[in-house]
């Protein structure tokens, strides 16, 4: 835990009008080249992160980068219980929100996730339309081979995804708060 370097970052983030999100733990699989097993975050430190001032704070409570294995825990709300208790009203972020199961995701907004980043989903779902798409031959058709043209199914698959995953999540006509 860098506790200066965090709290230099928040001060020349806020005095620009930036938020600043902070993790702490490690947040397993692999990111950037790095690889964690999915730990828990120390409570106390996410305490000390909080008290810097960040506006956001991704927490470790079992959740992985990218695709979870067969063999995955689950997420540890007695974890999350605790690092909420000690940072109140902070909003929290889970990193690797992929394929966690819905109603699991839903009891961690319920008790203070705020953010869940799931990248590796609407990345997925992309690359599953986008293969369709090349074998089915249509790139094949007229100007299919326009990258506008290839990867639009692709980006219209992110989007669905995306609309699912909002109503999933409950924030569904919610808007931008």
């Amino acid at each position: 835990m860098n506790l200066e370097r965090t709290a230099e970052i928040v001060k020349l983030c806020h005095g620009k009008g930036i938020s600043v999100e902070a993790e702490v733990g490690g947040i397993g699989g692999v990111e950037d080249g790095v690889a964690s097993s999915g730990e828990l975050a120390d409570p106390q430190e996410c305490k000390a992160i909080a008290d810097l001032g960040v506006d956001f704070l991704a927490c470790g409570i079992g959740n992985i980068h990218g695709l979870y294995p067969e063999d995955w825990a689950g997420l540890s709300m007695d974890r999350l219980a605790e690092i909420k208790a000690l940072t109140g009203d902070l909003p929290l972020v889970l990193h690797g929100g992929t394929g966690i199961p819905t109603a699991m995701v839903q009891e961690a907004i319920d008790n203070g996730i705020a953010k869940i980043n799931v990248n590796t989903d609407l990345q997925v779902a992309m690359a599953r339309a986008t293969r369709a798409f090349i074998e089915s031959g249509k790139d094949l058709e007229g100007k299919n081979y326009d990258p506008r043209k290839l990867l639009k199914p692709g980006f219209d698959a992110i989007v669905a995804r995306a609309k699912e995953l909002i109503v999933d999540f409950g924030s569904d006509g919610k808007g931008w708060a």
